[in-house]
């Protein structure tokens, strides 16, 4: 996340961290602003609730539950930049989750 912050930041981006403790300590320095939350990984509803699109990076459980979310809406683009390919109880690859191999293409792909 930090390197995304840099990044979007370093382009001239708005960059919102929104936070799942009580206190914005330990945020990223590239962050525009912070929204703390206190809700701990229950702040993943309101990320994707607000999301024009949903980028997941890497695969650890709660952007696992980020990706769920935004399938379960089903009205943005979501984006995967390498780890969760989900897959059917049958081993059939889920639908509607893009795949990209660069952060260019994951963009590309989140604003068509």
């Amino acid at each position: 996340m930090a390197a995304v912050a840099a990044g979007a930041r370093a382009k001239g981006g708005l960059v919102i961290g929104i936070r799942p403790g009580d206190s914005a300590a330990g945020a990223c320095p590239d962050l525009s602003a912070t929204i703390v939350t206190n809700m701990g990984e229950a702040r993943n509803a309101v990320i994707v609730a607000s999301a024009d699109a949903v980028i997941s990076i890497g695969g650890s459980w709660g952007t696992l539950s980020e990706v769920a979310l935004a399938m379960r809406r089903g009205d943005i683009p979501v984006v995967a930049l390498g780890g969760w390919h989900v897959v059917a109880a049958d081993g059939t690859p889920v639908g509607g989750i893009h795949h990209a191999g660069t952060p260019e293409e994951a963009v590309d792909r989140a604003l068509a």
